[in-house]
Parts: structure tokens; C-alpha cells; sequence
């Protein structure tokens, strides 16, 4: 199937052709053709399937065949939960209207506030951002989205989780209006915090369901290898690193500083490797981001920061150094490769910290994951055994209540005699009751 059989215009696919784009992912043929025929869309697809393109051909093609509501409002907005994913749309927006007189700015957090009101004001066709940044400017009044054509939440269920729930419903509001068409894209709709918030979001929402979040990404290998401690990781990587046909590698680790750590640690090696972290600036941030998609780099060592966002075909292995401490987060590090159809590894490290991770892991998955092993590079530690629920005591038996057992239980207890009265008192003869004696009569 090619682009032009979904409806989009001759000259978008053209666009996508010299970029080696020419048949269309499962998503992107079920979620174009109901994005332009005007529908609101509730989709969930697993990551690395081409949601990206699914919601910015028909939102390009909308703005360059149809008349505009506003001519000074955004047509267009397209809100991320990272300034990662945020850049990865700019990209690939500006390469779709390279051969138009369209413009489109990016909204992030981090960067100048006043610099993106100058960016506004020049009446941009396309605004993408990230969430909080987006409801700043919607509050300051330096962005108006009365005349907004089309909304687009994409990866709705992560900005859930990081708390822009406020934020959205800032951003609804601002452009509530019947003429909104609303595009809402999700890794999974098994979550119930999206599923209400769809309801205000949407309006009579068709939608496509492509895959569970648990499935298997069949085009990912997944490995896992038990490690001691943190020495029998550091062997295990630089193993992997040295005998993995490796093209570019991404390390996750737990913390800021072990990224620091590990990144020197390989570049000792001989290494090309550099390390990115939440804490750094944007524009350096960017810088690495950069020069990572661009080859510069072999191997990024990160946290969870880029573990969505990131859409290179050239990422052949992902390493989780340390396992994540949400099962889903899991499945978007390992879908940084194996994307557009590409073959790619996910290898996992399990020391005794990750082993709650790895049982949350498995059972999220609901897929068994076994160990492999490396020879030489064997360890002892197996994993913790599950501790067997305790069996409830049994309770103290007392003398009143205790049963006979044996020949005891056989004879019968007579009735014991019952006890005499107690005599009353008797005097020191014993032949009577003492009395009390008689007082003297005065009178006689």
C-alpha cells in the first residue's frame, strides 16, 4: 500500500519518499484515513510503530487543503511529555512542509519564555511543546487557541503519569470549541486515568486498538543475565560492548550520577560514548541529542529521560544497566530499538536490587523471561525465592478445653459431691451456737 491510496496528497508523499518513507506502518494506514475523513481518534499503538507520522500527515495536509479558521491563532497543536519527543516532531514537521510557506515553532520547558513569545507572535501555522510550558502561555494570554483546527495529545499516558493532568485540562479548555478535531495517541489504553480523560477530550472518538503494551515486540530480542554486583555488571557490559555486533547502543541507568560514571568509564575503553541527564540544560541537552542522531556518538548513557523520544533506526542495542522501576518504562526503553521494522537487541542486567523490578517485569509482560548466561562471566547469585505465606498459628488449647486422648478419653468423670454448708460458729464447748450475752438490768 502507498501513501496516496490513504488519501494524502501527491506532494507529502513525495516529501516522504526522499526520505525513504514509501509504504505505511499498520497505524499510520488505519489512523490517516480516519483522521482526514474529520473524526476525533482515540489510538494506541506499541512504540517504534509510526505514530509520529500518523498524526502529522493528515494535521500538514489539513492545514495546506483546507481554509483556516483563525489567521492569527496556531491551526495546530501538538502537545509531548518530553522535550525529547517535542524535538523529535519538530523534525519531522519541518521536513514535511520544507516545500510550503508553513511555519511551526517549538513550546518547551527550560528555555527563554520571552523568545517563544516573539515565536508566537509571529502567528505560527504549527506549535508543538510540552505540556507545562504550553498552559504558561495559555495563562500569560501570549498564545490564543479560539481558532485551533486540530488538537493532538500524543503519548497521553506518560504526561498522566509525570502529573500534567491539570495542564491538559488547561489546554482543552483554552480551545473548547465544536469546530476542534481531536487526535489523542497512546502506548496503551489499558490505563483508567487516560480512559478518563479521553471522555472530556474527545467528542465521539473512533478507535484503534493495534496492540497490548504486553505483547512480545517480535522485533526485539530480549536478554537477560544475572549479575552479583556492581563490578560483575561493569564485566558483563564491557563483554556485551566488546562481542554484540553493536552499531549504536543505548545504556540505561537508575541515576544522574551513574550515567557520569559509566560514560567515562567507556570512554576509557576506547569508546566513543557521552551521557545525558534530566539536570542539564536544554540547549545542551539538545547539543547531545544531536550529535548522538547524527553518529558522532556509539553509545548514550542516560536515564529514563530518553527513553521516549528517541526514533533512530541506527539503534541496534539497548542495555538496561539497571532494571527501571515501573515495568511499563521497561517497554519503552527496550522500543529505543527494533524500530519502522529493524531487528534489535534488549539486553537487561538483574543484580539483588532489580529483582523486585524483574518480578514486576514479568508480570507485566505476562511472558516468561529467562536468564541466559555468559561463560566465564557466571555468578552466584540466582535470584530470591519467594517467601511462602506463614501458616496461621493454631490457637493455645486450655485445661478447660482440651479433649482426652487415649484411655483417658474412654472414662467417664464422676459428678463431684457437693460441698457441705459451713457450721455456724460454736462456743468453746462446742454444744451450742455462741450467743451474744445478755446486757445486766440497771432497774434491779
Amino acid at each position: 500500500m502507498l501513501f496516496t491510496e490513504l488519501g494524502i496528497d501527491s506532494r507529502l508523499a513525495k516529501q516522504l519518499s526522499h526520505q525513504g518513507i514509501v509504504e505505511p506502518t499498520e497505524i499510520q494506514s488505519l489512523a490517516i484515513p480516519t483522521a482526514l475523513a474529520g473524526h476525533d481518534l482515540f489510538a494506541q499503538s506499541k512504540t517504534g510503530s509510526g505514530k509520529t507520522l500518523a498524526f502529522l500527515l493528515p494535521a500538514v495536509q489539513r492545514v495546506i487543503k483546507q481554509r483556516a479558521l483563525s489567521k492569527r491563532d496556531p491551526r495546530v497543536l501538538i502537545v509531548t511529555p518530553t522535550r525529547e519527543l517535542a524535538n523529535q516532531v519538530y523534525t519531522q514537521c519541518r521536513l514535511l512542509i520544507a516545500s510550503h510557506t508553513l511555519s511551526v515553532v517549538k513550546i518547551l520547558g527550560g528555555e527563554n519564555f520571552n523568545d517563544q513569545v516573539k515565536a508566537l507572535n509571529k502567528d505560527p501555522h504549527f506549535v508543538i511543546g510540552t505540556p507545562g510550558r504550553i498552559a504558561d502561555h495559555i495563562n500569560q494570554r501570549s498564545m490564543q487557541l479560539q481558532g485551533l483546527e486540530m488538537l493532538v495529545f500524543d503519548e497521553a499516558d506518560r504526561m498522566l503519569d509525570l502529573g500534567f493532568k491539570e495542564q491538559l485540562d488547561v489546554i482543552n479548555d483554552a480551545a473548547n470549541h465544536r469546530l476542534r478535531q481531536t487526535l489523542l495517541f497512546s502506548a496503551t489504553l489499558d490505563h483508567a486515568e487516560v480512559n478518563a480523560t479521553s471522555r472530556n477530550l474527545l467528542k465521539s472518538p473512533k478507535t484503534i486498538m493495534l496492540s497490548d503494551a504486553h505483547e512480545k515486540h517480535e522485533d526485539i530480542t530480549q536478554k537477560l543475565y544475572l549479575a552479583d554486583h556492581l563490578d560483575h555488571k561493569h564485566d558483563l557490559l564491557f563483554h556485551f560492548m566488546n562481542s554484540e555486533k553493536v552499531g549504536q547502543c543505548i545504556i540505561f541507568t537508575a541515576t544522574r550520577a551513574d550515567t557520569a560514571r559509566l560514560s567515562d568509564m567507556l570512554i576509557e575503553k576506547g569508546l566513543k560514548a557521552t551521557a545525558l541527564a534530566g539536570d542539564m540544560p536544554q540547549n545542551k541537552r539538545l547539543e547531545i541529542m544531536d550529535a548522538f542522531s547524527r553518529g558522532l556518538y556509539k553509545v548514550l548513557v542516560t536515564t529514563d529521560v530518553a527513553s521516549r523520544g528517541l526514533d533512530l533506526l541506527s539503534v541496534t542495542h539497548v542495555i538496561n544497566f539497571d532494571l527501571p522501576k515501573h515495568a511499563e518504562e521497561y517497554v519503552h526503553r527496550i522500543g529505543r530499538t527494533g524500530r519502522a521494522g529493524f531487528k534489535g537487541t534488549a539486553i537487561s542486567l538483574v543484580g539483588p536490587k532489580d529483582w523486585k523490578s524483574y518480578l514486576a517485569i514479568q508480570s507485566y509482560l505476562k511472558d516468561g523471561l529467562t536468564f541466559d548466561i555468559v561463560e566465564g562471566l557466571e555468578g552466584k547469585f540466582k535470584g530470591f525465592r519467594e517467601q511462602k505465606p506463614k501458616a496461621p498459628s493454631k490457637p493455645k488449647v486450655t485445661k478447660t478445653t482440651a479433649k482426652p486422648s487415649g484411655k483417658a478419653a474412654n472414662k467417664t468423670r464422676k459428678p463431684k459431691a457437693p460441698r457441705k454448708p459451713i457450721a455456724a460458729p460454736f462456743d468453746v464447748d462446742g454444744a451450742a451456737p455462741l450467743r451474744r450475752k445478755p446486757k445486766p438490768n440497771l432497774e434491779e
